[in-house]
């Protein structure tokens, strides 16, 4: 068992040493001592393993109440503790055995079928652990904390729909519970029911404002509404209270960089990355290709390529790295290497229309003419060719002395433009007069 799990077990009071404790516990049965040296003798048993327990000394109580239950096997209240000692020592394989046989002795047993439900999360059987957890909460129908474990077994054994009924149960019994609503918004965002998740969080934050679940919860709900600028804020918020919490520096600089605040955006990867465990150098793919957009939107391109560069060796397989390293390439003047991943990217994806654009202006800027020609009729085959195409296909044709190809291109171009102050309206302009003239030269 998980050190974790086993002090929310304590302080939910699943799990109590405690022979007067009645919450999640078994109570101790009355006995009636008689004179008889056998009895008293397993009577000091049960006392000596007792003390043990409350004296966290698990392993002797574990001992002393397996003797115990060797001549007693019927003792139920005996079982409950030994499945509490094995829960102590991380034993939740034998935790579980004893739990259950306690709670087959004694069918109202509460504590029994709360604490196997436990054990059996523990142990990663959430579905098991839903029936457990659905008795004890029959067994003390107003108690919200045991409905609110039986929403938690549905959630997590995948039956969210049933889980949220049961979270709202439990809401309904005890409407102060912030981890109960903060449950319940949980499982609305994780099936898709964003606003109602949002108005979840919100109701949590009223009587806890500083909860930082709930928080975290509601900016994730604006997140899934596309609400970037109230999520950006709450999880600034939220980070106020957990500031070493890397993911959610990544998720706020996403929002930030998907804003359009770049160099906000890089400052919140930097505290990412002084966070622990992490160090000065970012090895996450997501952080990694965050970091290059946000270069590229503010056109950093030579920044942007070295984690670019990363990206692709870490993705081998994605063709999105090297389709934005080749095109930062291009930025940085870098042709050869533009055109060389480019190549690479198509090959991953032969459908993208803007990775064969990119192709042909890599080749192009490269003076390799005839593979941009190559490129732009291929994408002419699949699309009507953008005026920057045609353009770049008639400046191939002229650079290769294809003259009438040439003035075709330039002229299709021009009827296409509306832009009359552009550089490129201006060149294509005079280079059809000229193309005109030496044609005509031609036929004299």
């Amino acid at each position: 068992m998980t050190q974790g799990l086993f002090a929310r077990l304590l302080v939910c009071g699943a799990l109590t040493v405690s022979l007067a404790a009645v919450s999640f516990a078994a109570q101790a049965p009355s006995r009636t001592r008689i004179h008889d040296p056998e009895a008293e003798a397993l009577e000091q048993l049960l006392t000596d393993a007792q003390a043990a327990l409350e004296g966290k000394d698990f392993a002797t109580a574990a001992q002393k109440y397996r003797d115990y239950i060797e001549k007693k096997p019927d003792d139920a209240y005996a079982h409950f503790q030994l499945g509490y000692a094995y829960t102590a020592l991380e034993r939740p394989a034998e935790a579980k055995t004893e739990y259950a046989k306690a709670a087959e002795l004694d069918p109202k047993m509460g504590a029994a079928y709360t604490n196997l439900g436990m054990t059996l999360l523990d142990l990663r059987e959430p579905a098991d652990a839903v029936e457990p957890f659905k008795k004890a909460a029959d067994l003390e129908p107003t108690n919200a904390q045991k409905r609110f474990f039986v929403g938690l077994a549905l959630e997590r054994a995948g039956r969210a729909s049933e889980a949220i009924e049961e979270y709202k149960s439990a809401e309904r019994l005890d409407g102060t519970s912030v981890e109960i609503r903060d449950a319940l918004g949980q499982a609305l965002l994780g099936t898709n029911q964003p606003e109602q998740a949002e108005a979840c969080f919100r109701g949590s934050l009223e009587k806890q404002p500083s909860d930082p679940g709930a928080q975290l919860g509601l900016a994730r709900s604006l997140i899934a509404e596309r609400k970037f600028d109230d999520a950006a804020a709450e999880l600034d918020a939220y980070l106020q209270a957990k500031p070493k919490d890397a993911r959610a520096r990544i998720e706020r600089a996403s929002l930030l960089i998907e804003l359009g605040k770049y160099a906000d955006g890089l400052a919140e990867l930097d505290r990412a990355d002084a966070a622990p465990p992490g160090g000065s150098e970012p090895v996450d793919l997501r952080e990694l290709s965050l970091r290059a957009q946000a270069l590229v939107g503010e056109k950093n391109y030579a920044a942007a390529v070295p984690f670019l560069e990363k990206a692709r060796v870490l993705a081998p397989k994605d063709p999105e790295f090297p389709a934005a390293l080749g095109h930062a390439y291009i930025e940085t003047k870098n042709y050869p290497e533009a055109i060389s991943v480019l190549i690479s990217a198509f090959k991953m994806n032969t459908t993208s229309n803007e990775i064969l654009g990119d192709i042909a202006t890599a080749q192009y800027l490269n003076k390799n003419y005839q593979g941009a020609l190559q490129a732009v009729d291929l994408l002419a085959q699949r699309k009507t060719l953008p005026l920057g195409s045609w353009f770049l296909r008639a400046s191939c044709y002229d650079k290769l002395g294809q003259v009438q190809q040439a003035l075709a291109a330039y002229q299709t171009f021009l009827h296409l433009n509306t832009d009359l102050n552009s550089d490129m309206y201006f060149i294509a302009s005079a280079r059809v007069r000229t193309l005109e003239r030496e044609l005509k030269d031609k036929k004299r």
